[in-house]
């Protein structure tokens, strides 16, 4: 595997603006301007966006991004409404302005050569597996890719994930579409018949931990996204420990928005997160 790219570019802390706005089930789809985001954003990269009256910033998963469009460079975010913020963001009407910090964070690493992957994602945190398996198919690599969630109105983008990968499995916990089940309860089966050397996955902590544990028994690599809060983004104030275990087989406590999100999934300290 490769290690991801430094940077060259850091983030860049910008003023945007809603250019499209679409509800689509559960959650609420944002397209926006944010120059020199796109240019710099990898697969896993994040972006943290300011909400009026509320101090800590929102992480955002990246789903989409334009090189070109009619408003020049966009990108495109997935927002389920839960708290106060989030509902706010959703609830921005085309041409609101919106203060954006990105891309931040660790981005998937991908192969040096042609290999079988998985991506396993659960919900809205499914979004940065979209443009990683652009990133894949373009490598020649063979993806098989994995949407779930608890039911039809929170499953992300099954349609377009049929375009995104050789094969595609569809999960729900109550069956309303595709196959009836959890990740948990899948995600080794998945494993074993997609004959995957990689397996990455972005969704809640059950999913990534059940799949990095399937990765691990088949006897290959993975990699996950990990979703803590993050008020800050940047990894200043301290405020998203992610428990792992170091390459010297020491435990610590990194900084989620900056060691990661993405992180190697036999690394993390499940039981502490």
């Amino acid at each position: 595997m490769t290690e991801p790219s430094d940077r060259v570019r850091g983030p860049v802390h910008v003023d945007g603006e809603v250019v499209a706005t679409k509800r689509i089930g559960g959650y609420r789809h944002l397209t926006l301007t944010a120059p020199g985001v796109p240019e710099r954003f990898r697969a896993g990269t994040f972006v943290a966006v300011s909400v009026d009256g509320h101090v800590a910033r929102r992480a955002l998963w990246v789903h989409r991004v334009r090189a070109s469009s009619a408003f020049g460079p966009t990108l495109d975010v997935v927002v389920e409404p839960r708290g106060s913020g989030t509902s706010w963001l959703a609830a921005q009407p085309v041409g609101a302005r919106v203060t954006i910090t990105g891309p931040l964070g660790r981005p998937f690493a991908l192969p040096k050569e042609a290999v079988s992957c998985l991506l396993v994602g659960e919900g809205y945190a499914a979004a940065p597996l979209f443009p990683l398996a652009e990133r894949l198919r373009e490598r020649g690599c063979a993806v098989s890719l994995v949407v779930s969630a608890p039911d039809e109105a929170h499953l992300l983008s099954a349609l377009e994930a049929r375009r995104s990968a050789r094969s595609v499995t569809v999960l729900t916990a109550d069956g309303s579409v595709g196959q009836r089940g959890t990740v948990a309860d899948h995600v080794a089966d998945l494993v074993r018949r997609s004959e995957a050397d990689v397996v990455y996955a972005a969704g809640p902590t059950q999913v990534l931990r059940a799949t990095a544990a399937a990765a691990e028994r088949a006897g290959a690599w993975s990699q996950v996204a990990v979703e803590v809060a993050t008020p800050c983004g940047t990894g200043l104030c301290h405020g998203c420990p992610l428990p792992v275990v170091g390459e010297d087989g020491v435990d610590r406590v990194v900084r989620a928005c900056t060691e990661g999100p993405v992180v190697r999934g036999d690394r993390v300290r499940w039981d502490d997160l």
